[in-house]
């Protein structure tokens, strides 16, 4: 039997379809009042984690599960030891640096050395930083990241944003992106070698869908 680990939240309802469409049912995760974390598939032969999204590559790098998806901003600023399998094409994002719109900044090279910048994604914002020769002091927020301007805590921010709804009704607007993020499949480097057919199988799977799905657009 394998074992899923799948992110609780907006990836769960396409994950859930992505697996049954290859065999593998975990629907009883969308029963309304389930509050099972772990649950069986239909056909028996594998069972599903239903995980934080930060938590989905933990599980499968240390071996609890051998596949998973999860989001490519999540697998950019944790770099765990897992297979980067598939783009499934979905979850979409983007991982942006974000300004209070009467700031006068129009990129993110126009910010000052060494001003703050509030993040979840301090890594990930590191990298960025780095890569364009800008020093910035990071500051790890966990909560709602637009406050860190709104507060004069931060000059800007880094953050996943989807339809950038939140960050206008903040004042705020996007002036770099730092990359796009969808959901990805992942899964366990040493379950993969080990693997006597079955994981690949499901992984085949999963692919043809995403061939299907992108001929048919």
């Amino acid at each position: 039997m394998i074992t899923v680990a799948l992110a609780k939240g907006a990836l769960l309802q396409d994950s859930i379809s992505r697996f049954a469409k290859a065999g593998l049912d975990f629907s009883s995760l969308l029963e309304p009042g389930n509050r099972q974390l772990m649950v069986p598939s239909v056909c028996g032969k594998a069972k599903a984690l239903l995980v934080r999204n930060a938590d989905v590559a933990v599980y499968v790098a240390y071996g609890q599960a051998q596949l998973g998806i999860v989001g490519y901003d999540v697998l950019s600023e944790q770099d765990m030891p897992v297979a980067n399998l598939l783009d499934l094409e979905f979850g979409h994002c983007r991982m942006s640096v974000a300004v209070r719109e009467n700031s006068g900044y129009k990129r993110a090279s126009n910010l000052p050395p060494h001003c703050r910048v509030a993040s979840k994604f301090t890594n990930c914002a590191k990298t960025y930083f780095e890569k364009i020769d800008l020093p910035v002091e990071l500051v790890h927020l966990t909560g709602s990241v637009e406050l860190g301007p709104l507060t004069g805590m931060a000059e800007a921010i880094v953050d996943l944003v989807a339809t950038g709804r939140t960050l206008k009704e903040n004042g705020l607007i996007e002036i770099e992106q730092l990359f796009h993020s969808t959901a990805r499949l992942i899964g366990n480097p040493l379950s993969l070698r080990l693997d006597n057919g079955y994981l690949q199988e499901i992984i085949e799977a999963i692919q043809l869908q995403n061939i299907s799905h992108n001929s048919a657009n």
